[in-house]
């Protein structure tokens, strides 16, 4: 059981993260640290390239004189976790864990939400679609190994606002992109954007080699 504590003086205003680091990841990283022969070293956990394809997830050593005060700190048993205050929000449903195999185990890290870009009140619409696209629909078409993004925002004067996409991977090609285009993308951007009146798509889909159903 881990106690949490903030260690900058904006307490009340600073998000708390839900990182888990499971019970086998901390006694892992225990005795890594412990091995260190540095009292007090934690580890330090943080996103680079947050919110972009290129995304991953990072731990370090953090030794208390390499502390940064605007970390969050959580408390373990046998340390203290240090994360990165801008990284919080990229480590929603983050997961560290330790698995034990004949070879000796494996760490793995685990972050679903650190390629989803965040968008705040005055995102533009070009990014408020872009995040519901990272963030609701391409997770699912990676089942099929095909992906969507958006090419770009039309005002339409028949059709009103319109996202134009493109659809690549195991989608382009694919003899069902028809019902995943109007039963799944463009049902899911209406939902979450109830602005946007039609979503079109403008991929090449006569080059079909890798698609998902042919």
């Amino acid at each position: 059981m881990s106690t949490q504590n903030v260690s900058t003086a904006d307490a009340e205003t600073q998000e708390i993260p839900n990182l888990l680091i499971t019970p086998s990841a901390q006694e892992y990283l225990g005795g890594l640290l412990a091995k260190q022969d540095t009292p007090g070293i934690g580890v330090r956990v943080f996103v680079e390239h947050a919110g972009t394809p290129r995304a991953e997830c990072c731990m370090a050593y953090s030794a208390p004189d390499e502390v940064i005060t605007s970390d969050y700190q959580q408390d373990y048993a046998n340390f203290p976790a240090y994360i990165d205050a801008p990284s919080i929000p990229y480590l929603k449903d983050a997961v560290i864990d330790y698995n034990k195999d004949r070879f000796g185990g494996q760490l793995t890290f685990r972050a679903p939400n650190s390629k989803v870009p965040r968008v705040g009140a005055d995102a533009s619409m070009e990014e408020r679609i872009t995040y519901v696209l990272q963030s609701e629909i391409n997770p699912g078409l990676e089942s099929h190994g095909g992906n969507c993004s958006l090419v770009t925002v039309t005002e339409d004067e028949q059709h009103g606002l319109t996202a134009v996409l493109k659809f690549g991977g195991g989608c382009q090609g694919c003899s069902a992109i028809d019902v995943t285009l109007k039963q799944g993308v463009e049902t899911t951007l209406k939902e979450f954007i109830p602005e946007l009146q039609r979503v079109v798509d403008e991929t090449d889909h006569s080059q079909a080699e890798g698609a998902y159903y042919k």
